[in-house]
């Protein structure tokens, strides 16, 4: 007789159900949500939860770590190996420019905001080609106008954005230096 989906948690260990979500994330090519774990595990949210908690654990003795991101839980090489993979698997690291950095800041920070605004904190003009640059990485997106004149787009980052910079929230980038104490 085959096990109902009520039972089939039931019948796993807690450490079976961490070692298949490990085969999950081993196999995903991007990160899997608790939703998505829980529907193909048939799991509750208890039951996922604590298969999350001792994977972390037993990961966090070997070379990779359990990662939650805005599109949920990935495995990643520990921060603590990545000289050695640097230097033996060299890539030309990207570089950011200043000037998108500081207009990703900005959208990041103070969204939603629309071009004029990024222009009135940076204090220049700014060029399409970063824009074009940030919408190309799907780090931001137009979501709504601003009800004013001309109705200008509203900017606001993606979830691509915080998975590029290994974040699950927002709340999660580093706090704005005070202006005050800086001049």
């Amino acid at each position: 007789m085959a096990a109902t989906d009520d039972t089939k948690e039931d019948l796993l260990s807690i450490k079976d159900i961490s070692k298949q979500i490990e085969v999950l994330l081993h196999a995903s090519e991007v990160p899997l949500t608790a939703n998505h774990l829980k529907k193909h595990l048939s799991l509750t949210t208890k039951t996922l939860e604590q298969a999350l908690a001792l994977l972390k654990q037993r990961l966090d003795l070997g070379v990779l770590n359990l990662h939650h991101t805005a599109s949920g839980y990935r495995l990643q090489i520990a921060d603590s190996h990545s000289a050695l993979i640097q230097s033996v698997f060299p890539q030309r690291q990207e570089r950011l420019s200043q000037a998108l950095l500081e207009t990703l800041s900005v959208i990041a920070y103070k969204q939603p905001v629309t071009r004029s605004d990024i222009e009135h904190v940076r204090g220049v003009t700014l060029s399409s080609t970063i824009l074009r640059q940030l919408f190309d990485k799907g780090w931001i997106e137009e979501n709504g106008h601003k009800d004013t004149l001309g109705r200008p787009a509203l900017l606001h980052t993606t979830p691509k954005f915080l998975d590029a910079f290994g974040l699950s929230h927002l709340d999660e980038l580093p706090p704005m230096p005070d202006i005050v104490e800086i001049l």
